[in-house]
């Protein structure tokens, strides 16, 4: 009963938006100089998670700071990602919401709806999120059209819906930055220094992170097993994790938050890592390594910038059905396939 209750109020306050909070700007591109002078321009930017998706919004974040120096942006995120973002030069302050605690979704309005923001992008494309961009109460609200948002009514709740063109997701939000008016693309990734979680080895190490939201983008774990005969391996996860990262003999285990994560893939000389967040970090810091992919397309989803290799095998059927069992095309990438991607990386 208290989650309805949370999603009562979203809808009540979304619909009682007030006039005059934040300045409607709707003709053309626009520039530094189009916003109120009496005060820096203020932008909201909503992507509340998961890990992998946070790291793909941060170009165009960094696009929208390069383009509007003197803007204040504020990133509204949820508490479990927000160690993502500290320290990130473009985001000027960060809002958690817990969507679980009702105290939590008062508080985030509230704070949203005092800042009198120019303009809100919605880059997730829920309606949890587009509520929170409506509610904030700002008269423009920018987010994708709505054959494109992943649930069709949050696009009702957008003053401009934005057609994309290009293939990945990160693109496809720098598109987002680009229609509320940004006209400097800056693809930069910053993330955090992280702190040492964990036991981590003295000498060089291959960073391995197994687990992923779905099952069907898992590699199995006894082809691990086979890597780390092969290289020093450290198996990183949650102490959730830790049973089946056990599994994997000959491997360190190491067990962490994000803060841990971060610190274990700096100090890694290369990662392999499948379609999840880690994998994502890994590419953000321009760390070396090895994507393996199955059920999901790379050309969508893969990792950013050229400092990965990504393997997946010709024919493997595209979905984003959160599969409960192995991908046939994660099984017939061999951990031979792996190595020999490994190898530039990794000393013989």
């Amino acid at each position: 009963m208290r989650r309805c209750g949370a999603w009562t109020l979203w809808w009540k306050m979304a619909s009682r938006r007030r006039t005059g909070q934040c300045r409607i700007l709707r003709l053309g591109a626009l520039s530094s100089n189009t916003f109120m002078h009496d005060r820096k321009p203020k932008i909201l930017v909503v992507r509340l998670g998961a890990m992998g998706d946070v790291i793909h919004a941060l170009p165009a974040v960094s696009t929208l700071k390069a383009s509007f120096p003197e803007s204040e942006i504020t990133w509204i995120v949820d508490p479990k990602w927000a160690p993502l973002l500290v320290g990130n030069p473009a985001v000027d302050r960060v809002v958690t919401f817990n969507r679980r605690d009702l105290a939590s979704v008062r508080a985030s309005v509230k704070m949203l709806r005092e800042q009198r923001f120019d303009f809100a992008i919605d880059f997730q494309g829920l309606i949890k999120s587009a509520f929170l961009a409506s509610a904030s109460g700002c008269g423009r609200r920018i987010g994708f059209h709505w054959k494109e948002v992943r649930e069709g009514p949050a696009a009702l709740l957008y003053t401009e819906r934005v057609h994309t063109h290009e293939r990945h997701v990160a693109e496809k939000n720098i598109e987002l930055s680009l229609a509320a008016g940004a006209s400097r693309i800056d693809r930069a990734t910053p993330l955090p220094l992280g702190l040492s979680e964990g036991d981590l080895p003295d000498g060089p190490f291959v960073l391995a992170c197994p687990m992923a939201g779905w099952t069907s983008k898992q590699w199995p774990l006894e082809y691990f097993v086979e890597l780390a005969r092969r290289v020093p391996l450290v198996v990183n996860g949650a102490p959730s994790n830790e049973v089946d990262l056990r599994r994997i003999k000959g491997a360190r285990v190491h067990l962490s938050g994000i803060e841990g994560l971060l610190n274990a893939t700096r100090r890694a000389m290369a990662v392999v890592g499948v379609d999840s967040g880690p994998l994502h970090i890994a590419a953000a810091m321009g760390k070396p390594g090895v994507a393996i992919f199955g059920p999901t397309d790379p050309d969508r989803n893969g990792p950013l910038g050229s400092s990965i290799r990504v393997l997946r095998v010709t024919g493997a059927v595209t979905t984003y059905k959160r599969g409960v069992v192995l991908s046939a095309s994660m099984k017939a990438i061999t951990p031979a396939m792996v190595l020999e991607a490994l190898a530039g990386f990794v000393p013989g």
